[in-house]
Formats: C-alpha cells, structure tokens, sequence
C-alpha cells in the first residue's frame, strides 16, 4: 500500500473508532505494512504518527483503566471545528463571491473553492438565493488565463509551504528579462491584477512581481516539507500593494493636508482610509497622510469638487493649480473647436 493511501486508511479508522485503538490492532487493520519484524513496523508506524502529528492530527495514546483499554484516540474536541452556522443570506453572498472568483479565468485555489462552492450548494439546498452581483476581477488578457492561472496554482503552493521560487521576468522597466529567486510572502489582487511579494535575492530585498509579467516558474522541490524561508512577523501586503493611486510608490514619502467640507467632512474616513483627521473650528475635516504619488492623489482630490482643498504643503499645492490649469485650457480648446 502507497503510504499516502495507508495515511488516509489510518486516519479514517481512527476517526470511526469509538474506543482507544491498540497496537496490535493496527497490526491486523494493517498487516501488509506493519506486519514482520517487530521492529521494522514500530519504525514505520513511529513515521506516519510523526507525519499525522505534522499535518495537526490530534494523535494521542492513553493508558487505560478500569472503564476502557490502552490504545491511540483522535481528540474530537481539537480535530472538529465547531459548525459556522451561517444564514442563508450570509451563504449566499460567500456563493456569489466564490462564484466571481471562479468566473475571472484566473485565481488560485480554484479547485478548493470549486469542492467549497458544491458543499455550500449542496447543504443550502433549494434555499439558496441568488443575489444578482457583477464582479470584474480578470484583467488577463484573452489567451493568458490558462498561464496566469497555473502560475498562481503553483504559487498559491509554494507561499504556503514558503518554498523559494525562480522566475524569469519581464519587467517594463528592463528591455531584457531578468532570471530572479524569491521568497515568496504573498499574493494580492488588485483591480484585476495579481501581484506577487516577496523577498528577492537577485536585488537583496522585497520586491512585487505582476504574475502576468512571469514567463517562467519553478517552485524548489528540494525537501517539499521543510520551510526554505519565514515571513517576518511584521510583514504586511498593504505595505507594498498599493489599494490607492497616491500609494503607488513612485517617489518619498511626503505628508499632505487636506481639508473636507461639506458633504465630504462626514465620508472622509472612507475617502482617505488610514489618514489623521481633526475637526476643524470653522467647520469641515482637516486630513494629514502620507503620500508617494502626489499626482495620485492630486487627481483624486478634482474629481472631488471644491469641497475638497489641498492646503499643503507647497509643493502640491501648486501641482493641483498646474494639473486645474492644463484642465480647464483642454476644455477651452475643445470648445473653441466646437464653437469653429
């Protein structure tokens, strides 16, 4: 018997076992594998409890006493998580986002979320409902989903594991691609665009990689149950996965000011997420944030209207009345050319 087979054999026979299993009756459940010398199988039983206890399979042996046997026993209490008890409505929207993943040609741990969206069927039964929701998360070119999508498979593996991986890749800024080793952290997706993280060897620090710009992967395969790296503790992808356009990290930090007025001082939590904000006496938000792709947040803060005022520093005070200038001389000649 394949060992995984016997792992998969063992753990069942475990789980439906009411009482502590002894050793001699895993000798006769399997007499093929643990059969022979005494030794020889208390050697290969010492290696598949080591790697149950790996895979965090509560595992035990416990002496026994007047009420039962000796013997190994599951602790159901540690192996079973409890039931999530999910409403009907909360089901369905886990349904309808899994179902978007699924749809976008592209996201990794497909066939997972595949198996999941069938038990969440399956349990609801008929009283599922379908919520009518669009998501466009693909922006993967037609033709490049089946790559794309064994890229992310492959690197949804190795972040888990945390095996180093080696990529070629084709960056915009180079004319040549470049052959890399990095540690891979983590994936984001980001308006349609998966990003990898992670430390790079080649440049000697973190580093993001659209996987769309990976012409080759090879996940290391050298030892595949012994981590090759850690993710430092204080890691995080929103620091090198911009959500925003002034996050783009283009140049230095600065730190801008903005003031809220209006319909704008109630939202602006929700506007300007991680900002400073103070009340300001004559009425409206003052917001202070940190910023490194001032023109990012430039545009932003016209598409807001006037209730929202750049008031420094000076700097991007005089980008917003450069970027507002260019602006309304488009529209000057766009008119003029309509007036013609």
């Amino acid at each position: 018997m394949e060992r995984t087979e016997r792992i998969l054999d063992l753990v069942a026979l475990l789980l439906d076992a009411r009482e502590p299993i002894s050793w001699a009756e895993l000798r006769e459940h399997f007499p093929a594998d643990y059969g022979g010398s005494d030794d020889a199988a208390e050697r290969k039983f010492e290696r598949d409890k080591a790697e149950l206890v790996e895979l965090g399979f509560p595992l035990t042996y416990v002496q026994g006493d007047d009420e039962r046997r000796d013997g190994y026993i599951v602790d159901r209490d540690a192996y079973y998580l409890p039931e999530a008890d999910l409403t009907k409505e909360e089901l369905a929207v886990l349904y309808a986002a899994g179902s978007a993943a699924l749809a976008s040609g592209a996201f990794p741990g497909r066939d997972d979320l595949a198996h999941a969206l069938r038990k969440i069927g399956f349990f609801a039964g008929e009283s599922l409902p379908t919520p009518r929701v669009r998501m466009e998360l693909g922006a993967v070119q037609e033709g490049e989903e089946k790559e794309v999508s064994a890229r992310l498979e492959q690197l949804w593996d190795a972040c888990a594991a945390r095996k180093w991986v080696e990529i070629t890749y084709a960056s915009p800024k180079h004319p040549t691609t470049t052959h890399r080793k990095v540690d891979p952290y983590g994936l984001a997706l980001r308006r349609g665009v998966w990003t990898l993280v992670g430390h790079c060897h080649l440049r000697g620090g973190l580093r993001t990689f659209h996987v769309h710009r990976i012409r080759e992967l090879k996940v290391n395969t050298a030892r595949p149950r012994t981590p090759d790296f850690q993710v430092p503790a204080d890691f995080s992808l929103d620091s090198h996965v911009a959500y925003f356009p002034w996050q783009h990290r283009f140049h230095e930090p600065v730190e801008v000011v903005l003031r809220l007025s209006g319909a704008l001082a109630s939202r602006a939590a929700s506007l300007l997420p991680g900002a400073t904000l103070e009340p300001v006496e004559e009425g409206g938000v003052r917001a202070r944030m940190k910023v490194t792709f001032l023109d990012g947040l430039v545009r932003f803060c016209l598409q807001l209207g006037p209730d929202c005022r750049v008031e420094g520093p000076e700097s991007a005070q005089a980008r917003v009345k450069e970027m507002a200038t260019r602006i309304l001389e488009r529209h000057a000649e766009a008119h003029e050319k309509v007036s013609a």
